[in-house]
């Protein structure tokens, strides 16, 4: 049997998808993925659309132009399935995230301490010991990463944030914002295949649960204890090291490292944790 292409248009959880979903036997067998990076706006070849089979995409809106969902659907063969799948982000654990441009892992409670021009060691004393319960409207942010979620959810027929909403206090479902791990990938990867009418993988034929691609897995974004505490994790207490690109580091071991890589004037974050 002649396999046709399988098109995965994603963002950095398309490559580790594509792998559970290549664990399907069936899958594998009429199908060939090759996975496109949104976020980098990669260009497809219309060879490749034109040969296309299949077409997996996390949805994209007009103001992405030529490589949003709608644009990319109208050039694809007739006979093309087509099938919008999970873009799953979750801000639970780290309610101080920000997604602000110019640092990596933006933490909104740190910048705004370290703009204040405070010493190094009065940023970290604050960081850590003030209750953020008092500077911060924790379940207004939680609902607001829920309200988030739900309108992404609503584009895709695949479902997971019932599932996350019932799991995330009782173990870690992401390793930081944007990448959800082996758990969640293979829930949207049964949804997937289910959705197409194709055989789940058995289980033997599952990728390790470490094996997420070099980028992906090497990362767990830490959770301030704090945090922890206010939403009642069963992780992420005092104490808890979390894989910081192969160094276990606890929550104040990696602020600390956030405030001297900014009080040093360097914007690369993950350059520098790679060295320090």
């Amino acid at each position: 049997m002649n396999k046709r292409t399988a098109i995965l248009h994603a963002n950095c959880q398309g490559r580790p998808l594509a792998a559970r979903l290549l664990a399907s036997t069936e899958f594998a067998r009429n199908f060939s993925p090759r996975v496109y990076l949104n976020y980098t706006r990669e260009e497809i070849p219309e060879a490749e659309i034109s040969a296309c089979g299949l077409f997996l995409y996390q949805f994209l809106g007009p103001e992405w132009g030529g490589l949003s969902s709608a644009a990319l659907l109208s050039r694809l063969p007739a006979d093309c399935v087509s099938l919008c799948i999970p873009n799953m982000f979750f801000r639970g654990p780290w309610p101080l995230w920000s997604g602000a441009p110019g640092f990596d892992y933006r933490d909104v409670l740190l910048d705004q301490l370290l703009d204040m021009g405070l010493p190094r060691r009065d940023i970290l004393h604050v960081y850590l010991s003030t209750p953020l319960a008092r500077k911060f409207d924790l379940d207004a942010l939680l609902a607001e990463t829920v309200a988030r979620e739900t309108e992404r959810q609503s584009h895709t027929p695949v479902r997971y944030l019932d599932f996350v909403l019932e799991h995330w206090r009782k173990r870690p479902l992401f390793l930081s914002v944007n990448h959800p791990g082996p758990e969640l990938l293979q829930l949207a990867a049964a949804g997937i295949l289910r959705q197409l009418g194709l055989a789940p993988p058995a289980p033997e034929l599952l990728p390790e649960a470490g094996a997420l691609g070099e980028g992906y897995a090497d990362f767990e974004l830490p959770v301030h204890p704090q945090a922890a505490a206010f939403y009642g994790l069963t992780y992420g207490g005092d104490g808890s090291a979390f894989n910081v690109y192969g160094k276990a580091r606890i929550a104040a071991q990696y602020a600390a490292a956030y405030v001297d890589c900014r009080l040093a004037g360097e914007n690369d974050f993950i350059s520098y944790l790679h060295l320090v």
